[in-house]
């Protein structure tokens, strides 16, 4: 790898004493939905190599458990018994082609567990599960450790380089640990030694049992953010004792699945919780390792040079790029296709048990399946529409050979990104805009802006037609709908027209909630970390268990903003399963009002009149902002096959239901695969 001036503290080699590490980067564990699936292994092989040939320093497994009990799901993957080791080895095997060293994280969910089979510290139900654990017995305990240590064993025969052993998020030794959940009275539960007792006698077990030349990685929950959660003396308490039990690493864990503090999604400012790594540095000397919201090398240098870290943790990012570290060392940040936060295409397909993937980058963990060989018969390729649809797929067809000219009326790229970069904590966009930006400057693609086409300037000189130019919003038919009052989401968003302090926002889907935290939000948090922490009641100075604050300080928006849906179920229930919540709390801290069932009557010049359950009632708003309701924009694509030519139609012009950026890119690269 190329030496780096730019970044020199990220791309430092770690050394442990009896193995060095490439650089300061670690790929954090994400379960990726193929651990279980026909084939699984192959694939994880080709994602988790795609990786370690992009320069990664450690790579993190998803969570495997070391028994039955501790699977996260009924079927969920366990490393037990030696003819598990044949699977892995396909994965360590790939991946030490590369200098990458990896480790399997060793994850025991307890009550998180999505099976009547769930144990945990005290019978005590996890508010995200429907079951109820069993409580283990001191005998189920000890047996518990040496299954640790078993699966140790079969992880190193398997070619591992190290485990991770998963102590936070709200998994089981977190659930020892806290009293949030361990209401025991033996030696397993009272005191921090006690409660702490599992993690450190899991940590003698395992380094027993692989000896002194394995990396043992914890992930200590050093801020639990739930009531509950321990204190600041009581986690340093735990991280020397891990210490001195012989762990390698220690690796940051932020936050339960069950704390109420958003932790990694776009709206969190980057770096948000680096402070936390720093403090503990100055308690232990063992490497530690930071983590959530660092998302480009610039980030993570800065986290580094400042000392607040001796790595730093990066999931999504590899999701997103899985050259990241290799564009840094050449320093070509601008290079990188930059994870957005979004959650929408890895968190929330894992916790519906379907396959993690990317909305910014579709390949991911599909690198058998969505492949881009150059082409024996380039075509010429009119692409149409400038936004995630037609940029991905004049980046994905340019990359096979194509020769593509991609036109848009508007005089800059991005189509509805452009929208989205408006909202507060949705900033990340800009990077997505500057990806796409250089990659199709790199890949020749000729672009043309301000550019409006007819069916007569693209019927001759290209073999074929793409048409990705996006949608128009339907017109509800709402008497008044033509008032003065009445204002689309583009003319707020985009074009900036001013709204009056009382609003009502008609349509909750997605862009719905994106308006009125526009609305309510003048200025977003994610520039402004201390006031984020305040507004989330984050307990910087640690003076309360689990680092919550009991009031959170927050500065509620003078507007008032009604946002309505149509249906009768709850608003924002179609959000995103590991978001949506996010967004309906930033809202109701704002004081929006969240209405369903409402029949829209009139807009005059007093306001918007609604019906809900059979009374009519009268909103008394400046303005009414449309959100609702929108139609494909096909207006070229008849003409176009008329006139015979090939044409496809891909992302907002092949469906509009509800804009959805995820599924508009993977169609752009699924159709550049088949051309």
């Amino acid at each position: 790898m190329t030496k780096n001036t730019a970044y020199p503290h990220l791309m430092e080699p770690l050394d442990l004493g009896f193995t060095q590490i490439q650089n300061r980067t670690l790929m954090g564990s994400m379960h990726l939905g193929l651990e279980e699936e026909k084939g699984g292994f192959q694939k994880m092989a080709a994602f988790y190599e795609a990786r370690a040939k992009g320069g990664v320093g450690i790579i993190v497994t998803g969570g495997i458990s070391p028994n039955f009990r501790g699977r996260l799901a009924p079927f969920g993957s366990q490393l037990s018994h030696f003819w598990h080791v044949k699977k892995h080895k396909i994965i360590t095997e790939a991946v030490h082609k590369y200098p990458t060293k990896i480790c399997v994280q060793l994850l025991h969910a307890g009550r998180y567990g999505y099976h009547p089979f769930s144990v945990s510290a005290t019978k005590i139900k996890a508010p995200i599960t429907p079951f109820t654990p069993s409580e283990l017995s001191v005998r189920q305990i000890k047996s518990t450790i040496k299954d640790y240590g078993r699966s140790v064993k079969l992880a190193k025969k398997a070619g591992y380089d190290g485990v991770e052993i998963m102590g936070s998020e709200g998994y089981l030794i977190n659930q020892f640990a806290c009293k949030r959940v361990n209401k025991r009275n033996d030696e397993w539960g009272g005191s921090i030694e006690n409660r702490m007792r599992l993690a450190v006698e899991i940590v003698k077990e395992v380094r027993q049992s692989a000896g002194d030349d394995f990396i043992i990685i914890f992930r200590l929950s050093m801020l639990d953010l739930v009531e509950g959660g321990n204190t600041w003396e009581e986690v340093v308490t735990m991280a020397k004792a891990l210490e001195q039990a012989g762990v390698s690493i220690i690796n940051t864990g932020i936050g339960w699945h069950e704390a109420r503090v958003p932790t990694i999604a776009t709206s969190v400012p980057r770096a948000a919780f680096t402070w936390i790594t720093e403090r503990m540095k100055k308690e232990v000397k063992v490497p530690l390792v930071t983590t959530n919201r660092i998302n480009m090398p610039d980030v993570a240098e800065d986290v580094l040079a400042k000392g607040h870290a001796d790595m730093v943790s990066m999931a999504r990012p590899f999701l997103a790029d899985a050259d990241f570290v290799i564009k840094a060392a050449e320093d070509r940040a601008h290079d990188i296709n930059t994870c957005i936060g979004c959650n929408q295409a890895c968190l929330d397909h894992v916790f519906k048990q379907q396959r993690a993937s990317c909305l910014v980058n579709p390949v991911a963990c599909y690198e058998t399946e969505l492949t881009f060989e150059k082409t024996t018969s380039p075509k010429k390729l009119a692409v149409v529409g400038a936004g995630p649809a037609g940029m991905a797929f004049s980046c994905y067809a340019a990359e096979k050979g194509h020769q593509v000219t991609l036109f848009d009326k508007a005089d800059e790229i991005g189509g509805q990104f452009n929208i989205a970069k408006q909202i507060p904590g949705k900033e990340e966009f800009y990077e997505t805009m500057r990806y796409f930006t250089h990659r199709m400057e790199a890949l020749g693609v000729e672009v043309k802006l301000g550019s409006e086409q007819s069916v007569e300037s693209l019927k001759q000189g290209f073999d074929e037609v793409v048409l990705a130019t996006g949608i128009v919003p339907r017109k509800l038919d709402i008497p008044g709908i033509d008032h003065e009052k009445v204002k689309s989401y583009i003319q707020v968003l985009k074009d900036k027209e001013p709204v009056g302090k009382r609003v009502a926002v008609v349509g909750a889907g997605g862009i719905g909630f994106d308006v009125s935290e526009y609305l309510v939000e003048d200025e977003s948090l994610t520039t402004k970390p201390e006031e984020w922490m305040k507004a989330w009641g984050v307990d910087k100075n640690y003076e309360h268990a689990g680092a919550l604050l009991s009031q959170p300080e927050f500065h509620k928006s003078e507007r008032e903003v009604f946002l309505l849906q149509r249906k009768t179920t709850k608003v924002g229930a179609g959000l995103g399963k590991t978001t949506g919540w996010i967004h309906r709390a930033t809202l109701q801290k704002n004081g929006v009002q969240m209405i369903p069932g409402v029949s829209y009557k009139e807009i005059n010049d007093k306001g918007l009149v609604i019906d809900i359950d059979g009374k009519e009632q009268l909103l008394e708003v400046d303005n009414v902002v449309i959100c609702a309701g929108q139609e494909p924009n096909r207006s070229l694509y008849q003409g176009l096959l008329d006139a015979g030519v090939s044409t496809h139609l891909i992302g907002g012009a092949n469906v509009a239901a509800e804009l959805d950026a995820k599924r508009a890119i993977r169609q752009a690269a699924e159709l550049a695969m088949t051309l």
